[in-house]
């Protein structure tokens, strides 16, 4: 295995997380299934990764041979994670584009009941950011733009109660303002 070079690989994003002030997922992707096989691995995980940074003022961690980043906003953890060295700065502008998209959405109240009520939209735009590992954007302002397009053009059928309830209240206000 001397001098054996890896392949580049499109694939470097092994998962993203949001986890509250208590260490609970609120919202996780592992694009890798090697590492993380089962639901039960990955809480796991979570769990360790949370106990090494809830308290650190870093912003990056090794753990499990992954290269983890983080942000601590409020009561909101947010993660981006992968197993190459070489990116910090990819994975750092991953993660700022998460962080920054859902300030963007949430018109910046980050804070975990305001990304509970949005949480659909908010997986859209992590959507957005990575796919299956291969990180897809890293602009907030183009992600907000193309979550907000989506947002409205999606069929009645395939929208939430919430959504559902926005719109008719939109209808009813603009029926009587006129």
């Amino acid at each position: 295995m001397e001098g054996y070079l890896l392949e580049p690989t499109l694939y470097t994003i092994k998962g993203i997380a949001i986890l509250d002030n208590d260490g609970n997922r609120i919202l996780a992707k592992y694009y890798d299934k090697n590492t993380f096989p089962t639901a039960k691995e990955q809480k796991a995980f979570e769990k360790n990764l949370f106990n090494k940074t809830h308290r650190a003022n870093a912003e990056i961690i090794m753990l499990d041979g992954l290269t983890c980043v983080y942000r601590s906003n409020v009561d909101l953890f947010f993660y981006v994670m992968e197993d190459h060295t070489k990116t910090r700065l990819i994975l750092m502008s991953v993660l700022n584009c998460l962080y920054d998209s859902v300030s963007q959405i949430l018109r910046k109240n980050v804070e975990k009941r305001a990304v509970l009520e949005s949480l659909d939209i908010v997986m859209l735009a992590m959507d957005e950011i990575v796919d299956g590992g291969i990180i897809l954007d890293a602009d907030p302002g183009s992600v907000v733009s193309r979550v907000a397009l989506r947002n409205d053009d999606i069929p009645i059928g395939e929208q939430t109660v919430a959504q559902v309830f926005q719109s008719a209240k939109e209808q009813l206000k603009w029926s009587l303002l006129k």
